[in-house]
Formats: C-alpha cells, structure tokens, sequence
C-alpha cells in the first residue's frame, strides 16, 4: 500500500491531482481532455518568483519528450506551507486560479498540469530537469479584467463577555458571602450566646427552692410567741413516678394526707412553658423523723428537702394578735400577715444541671448557681407572755358563763402606750388554725365595734373641764328625765331634782347631767373632743383590719342626737380606742398612740426600735388630775357603778358603761358591758378596759370583777407599790 503522501488528490469534481505517478505522467505525456494540478513535489519544484529551481539555475530541461512550460502549480514550490493550504481549501481556490491564468484551448476540455516523477539523485546529486508545457497558453481576452485574487480574510471569532468583569463580580460576590457569615458568627458568639447557650440547658436543668427562715416573733421579754424550726419537705417528681396509687397509699399513714389527694399531686401535668412538671408539693413542715421514714421507703420520683415549720409554743397565747401562716410560710391572719414581707425573707434557689433516669444527679462541671436565701427579720413586741397568759385566763373564766358572747381586754402602759396584753374570747390555737372558727380568730379589741355606753361620759366632762364649761366643784340640779328631740333620757339613779356634784353624776353614771353638761358645751366642740381622744379613726397599733369606728358628723345631728352622742350612743368604737383614751387621761393629758411592735432584729442581730409613736395634748395636766379624781368615786361611793372595781391597797379611777353591739352599722340583741379604770389613780401606771358582749344580757357581773382581777394581778406583776397619801378623797353627791 503506498504511503499517504503518494495517494492521488481528487478535486471536488473528482479529478485526480497532484500525484506524480499518474500513468500519463510516467510516459512523459501529459493527458488530454484531463484537468490537473502539480503534486506536492512539483509544488516544491517553484520558487517564489514562479520560476522552477532549474531555471532559476539555467538549467536545461529533460529530454525524452515534448518540452512544456511549468506553471507554479505543476512545479515544486519553496513555499512548503502552499500545498498544505491548498489541502485545507480543498483544491477549489486552486482550480479556479487554474481555470483563469491556464485557460484551455479552443477545442479542449482542459490542460491536464502534470509534473513527471522525480527521478533519483544521481551521485553528484543533479536533480531531473522540469518538464515543460507542450501547449501554449491562451491569450487573455481583451474585454475582461485582469482577475484579481480575492483578499481571503481569516473569520472574525465569536465575541465573548469580559473575563475581568465576572472576575470582578464573582470576587465581590464571594466576599460579601464571607462577610455575612463572619457578622453572623459575630451575633451567634457575642450577642445570642445567651439565648443558645441556656436554650438547652433549660431542658436538663433542675431547680430546687431554698427557702428563707422566717423571722421570729418575741414578746417583751424575748420569750418566742412564734418561730420557725427545722423540717422537711415531701415533694414528688410526677414523670418519675411509677405507680401513683401505689406511692400514694404508702406515703398516706405517714404524711396523714388522703390517697385520693396524694394521687391528684402526683399526676403528670403540663407546666406554663410546655415542659412537664417536675416538681410537686407533697407536704409541708414534715418533723424530721417521719421524712427519714419516707426516705426509708425509697420510692421512686419521692423525694425529701429542708423546710421549715411555723411553731407557736403557746398554743393559743396572744393567738389572736399573732395570726398563722400557710404551709408555704405565708402569713394570712395577725401580725404574721401584717409584718409578712418583713419576717418573710427572699427565698433562694439552686439550679443545676442534672442527668436523667438513674443518673438524676447533679453532673460535675455542668451549669450550677445558687442564689442564697436572706433570712427574715424578727421582732419583738410590747406583749409581756405572762400578763398576756394571765389575762386571757382571766376573760375566758369570766366568759365562760355568757355563752355566745364575745369579751375583750386591753392593758396599756400608760407612759409609752405600749400594749402589754390584749386578749380576745373566743380564741383558738394558732398552732392549728384549720380546726379553728373564723370567728375565734378575730381580735375583738380591734374589730369589736360597740355603742361604748357610758365609758364614753368621761369623754364629756374632759372637754367641759377644758373649755371651762364647768369645774371639778360644779353641781347642778338633776332631773329624773330629760327630752332631747322626740327622745325621753333617764337616769338610774333618781336625784328628784336635787342638786348633784360632777363626782356624784359619774359615779351613778347620771344621763341627765351628762346631757346637761354637753348642751352647755355644744355638739362642734364635742365632736372635737372626741377626734382628740382618737375616736373615728384607727388607732395604728399595728394590726390589720382595724375597725375605724365612726362619729356621727354635725350635720347628721337630729333632736335626740344630743342627748344620745354625750353619753356614748349613736358613737362607733373600738374597745382599743375607748382604752386610749382613758390613757390620755391617766397620762396627764396626753394622748398616746397604743402599739404593740416594741423593736425589730434584723438578720445580722441588729435592733431597731419601732417608730416613736404620735402623741397629741388633748388635756391639761390640771384638768386630766381633777378628772382622775373625780373618776375615783365610780369605786368609792356608795352604791357607785364600780365598786366591784375596787382594788385593796390601790387607788383605782375608772368608768363603767352599758351599750350596744353594731354589726354592719345594725344593732344585735343584748348589750355590751364594759368597764375602763386606771391604777393607782394618784399617778397611773396602767389602763384596763374590758368589754363583754352577752347577748342575754348581765354582762356588768362580768366585766367589772374581771377588770379587778387583771388589774390586781398586773400591779402585782410589776410589783407597784400600794397608793400612799391616804385612800381616795370623800365625795359628796348632793351637796346641801
């Protein structure tokens, strides 16, 4: 098989060409009638100028044929890269500058350009002369240009966007990318880290309530009314617990709580958040021993913690001053309630990370803060514990035989108004109050509102004696009855008219003259005395819920109004304010304002004394001494309305009086006895009023004798010498 160089060339029409071994071409005869084109080697066989390298060289042609004249094409070129174009121009270009400059002749199809084969170097290295052509070239025609070869101009290429714009476009693109992740890691790291990091904790963290130490409550001598012990707290993980009626019926006998109710605990429940509970009170205060017996049963999702329990050592001691608290050490009724905030404290917490199922543990090095509970602060209150103990004995024996009715008692010490005991009846143990009747749990000496009565006439020779309406001397005739408005007023005890001095119209608690008395004064300056001596609003001694009481203003004065309001009706009080102002008058004229808190101790043992309490003059000392007196003969006198108040050894000054119980501004069947009286009386040191509610009446058989007692047993107490000077002056009722 040749090789590819001496393979013939076909033309588009299919001509042979270039090939120098034509079967024409060895003869030395060219064909006729055949178009043809020179070889690659005739191609080599040219110069540039178009000239064949012999002629270039002068050399003869070869002999042994027709001598032709070589064209470029049919010669070889020493252009090596023209038969490589022409390849690639697939012979066309070529045929057509062969048609125009080798034009055949009349009469032929065509010149066939053919270059004989070259012959093999001899040993000088001569080379074959050129063959040449044997037809003569045809003239050009005059009418027709000189063809010009065409410019051949290399394809303009595609046009392709710019490389440096999408550079530049893909590098800002890549670096506005870069720098919204680094902003982003910036907020994840800085800003957010908060929210993520405690966004996973919460799910495995667990709380566990540190709770305060209440403050205690001490009477005078620092002797606890109340005060927190050590506890336990049962509570129960409800997504723990297995068996809830099982759990229930075993933590029952020892937490005396129903199984019914302990079921109902322990049920899974949802929390505000979405998450499941997991922490449920089962118990508050638990002694100490009873928790180790729950720990011993170690059920599952049960579990016990410190807590504390609120102990009142007295049982039902100042029970009604004290109030209680809730499981939760909330205070709710009493002082507990009124002080809450300040015994309360702030409660810690610790909150840790802890495993779950069997590892429901702490985890080391895991998220743990503890916020440290701040105990309460104590206090210490003017109640001496057993004054206070003596005096609700005294009251409840006395009480014991009105059945149904409601007594109160209240000692002040008459220099600082401090309360030293305030007792009510019916009380209850503050130990329990879940067994108790709301009823028994009021302070009657603060919400008890009464017609005081005739307590309320002492009110009304005070301010005379001020204004100089009338002196201790004064007497005036008294009628049996007098007729205020459409309203009879009468007296006890008769005078018939006669003459009776301002000491005898007290002690047989006279309605006539007191009313008398007050006509002179007139109602505006009554009414002014009255909001002096602390009528018609609460006392502050500190306890909550006080009852203001209520006077009854100028202008809702009717005709029998004057005769009711100078001897105690148609007046709202407390028996704490009645015994207030029986204090202004023992304490030479000054009024004191009663309260019970004496200090307060903080957390670090630090006391500070309680606000000074308000005082206002309401009296001369002069006219507060003359009042005293004459309020001696209410327990001197014969026939006198307290003589049962009288004290051996001691001067004793005081009132009785008889009214009414109000409710809801409506007055309840029976009658409220009191009696308010002042030892001794030449220098006071203490006030006691007793009130007795009995709703069949009698109840004067109580409240004067109990008065006596509890006076008798507090001037002992504080071992106060008996009255020197002599006992109480003589009085004359009806002087001549």
């Amino acid at each position: 098989m040749p090789s590819r160089s001496d393979e013939p060339r076909r033309d588009p029409k299919g001509s042979r060409r270039g090939s120098s071994r034509d079967t024409g071409a060895m003869d030395g005869e060219p064909r006729s009638g055949e178009p043809g084109m020179g070889g690659i080697s005739g191609a080599r066989a040219y110069t540039p100028r178009g000239r064949t390298i012999r002629e270039e060289r002068g050399t003869p042609p070869r002999s042994g044929g027709a001598e032709q004249r070589r064209t470029p094409r049919s010669t070889r070129s020493g252009d090596p890269f023209r038969p490589a174009l022409q390849v690639l121009d697939g012979g066309r270009a070529a045929a057509a500058r062969s048609g125009r400059r080798d034009a055949p002749a009349a009469g032929r199809g065509g010149v066939v350009r053919t270059v004989a084969p070259r012959s093999p170097r001899g040993p000088a290295g001569d080379e074959p002369p050129p063959r040449r052509r044997t037809t003569p070239r045809a003239p050009r025609r005059a009418d027709r240009p000189a063809a010009r070869r065409p410019s051949r101009k290399p394809p303009r290429p595609p046009k392709l966007a710019d490389p440096r714009l999408r550079l530049r476009l893909g590098t800002a693109l890549t670096l506005a990318l870069f720098a919204a992740i680094g902003i982003r890691l910036i907020f994840l790291q800085a800003v957010d880290t908060p929210a993520y990091a405690g966004g996973g904790v919460a799910d495995r963290t667990r709380t566990v309530e540190l709770p305060a130490p209440r403050g205690a409550i001490y009477d005078r001598t620092g002797e606890p009314l109340a005060h927190s012990v050590e506890a336990r707290y049962v509570f129960a993980d409800p997504t723990e617990v297995e068996d809830q009626a099982a759990t229930a019926k075993a933590l029952s006998p020892l937490l005396g709580i129903p199984v019914s109710k302990l079921t109902e605990l322990m049920k899974p429940r949802k929390l505000e958040n979405g998450n499941p509970s997991r922490f449920e009170y089962l118990a508050r205060g638990v002694e100490i021993p009873t928790a180790k017996q729950v720990l011993a049963l170690e059920l599952p999702g049960i579990g016990v913690h410190r807590d504390e329990r609120r102990e009142v050592p007295g049982g039902d001691l100042a029970a009604n001053l004290i109030g209680f608290t809730s499981q939760d050490m909330v205070g709710l009724e009493g002082l507990e309630a009124r002080f809450d905030e300040q015994l309360a404290g702030q409660d810690g917490k610790r909150v840790y990370e802890a495993g779950l199922g069997d590892l429901a543990a702490p985890i080391p090095g895991g998220y743990s803060k503890t916020t440290p509970a701040k105990p309460g602060s104590s206090m210490t209150l003017t109640i001496e514990g057993d004054l206070q103990f003596r005096t609700q004995q005294i009251l409840s024996a006395a009480m014991a035989r009105q059945r149904g009715g409601t007594g109160a008692a209240v000692i002040i010490d008459i220099p600082t108004g401090e309360v030293l005991a305030q007792a009510s009846d019916p009380t209850y143990n503050a130990a329990k109050p879940a067994d108790s009747d709301p009823v028994a749990r009021e302070d009657a000496a603060t919400s008890f509102v009464v017609d005081p009565g005739s307590v309320h006439k002492a009110i009304t020779f005070g301010a005379a004696l001020q204004e100089g309406v009338i002196t201790p001397d004064t007497t005036l005739p008294i009628a049996n009855s007098i007729k205020m408005g459409d309203t009879w007023f009468s007296d006890t005890h008769y005078a018939n008219g006669r003459r009776m001095s301002v000491p005898g119209m007290l002690a047989y608690s006279s309605n006539v003259g007191t009313i008398t008395i007050a006509d002179r004064l007139g109602r505006d300056r009554l009414i002014d005395y009255q909001k002096r001596f602390g009528l018609g609003q609460p006392t502050g001694e500190g306890l909550p819920g006080e009852a203001s009481g209520r006077l009854l203003p100028a202008d809702e004065w009717s005709g029998s109004s004057a005769g009711s309001v100078p001897i105690g009706h148609s007046v709202d009080a407390t028996p704490l304010q009645m015994a207030a102002a029986y204090a202004a008058i023992a304490n030479d004229g000054t009024y004191v304002q009663p309260h019970l808190v004496k200090e307060t101790i903080g957390p670090d043992g630090k006391r500070t004394p309680a606000p000074p309490p308000v005082t206002r003059s309401v009296l001369s000392p002069q006219n507060a001494a003359a009042l005293r007196t004459m309020l001696e003969a209410v327990t001197t006198v014969d026939n006198a309305t307290g003589l049962a108040a009288a004290v051996p050894g001691y001067r004793v000054a005081g009132k009785t009086g008889t009214g009414w119980r109000l409710v809801d501004g409506k007055k309840q069947p029976g009658e409220v006895s009191s009696f308010i009286g002042m030892a001794p009386a030449e220098k006071p040191r203490y006030v006691i009023a007793v009130f007795v509610y009995a709703p069949g009446g009698g109840g004067a058989a109580v409240a004067v004798p109990a008065f006596r007692d509890m006076m008798q047993f507090t001037l002992r107490h504080y071992r106060v010498p008996p009255s020197t000077g002599g006992s109480a002056p003589k009085f004359v009722v009806y002087p001549r």
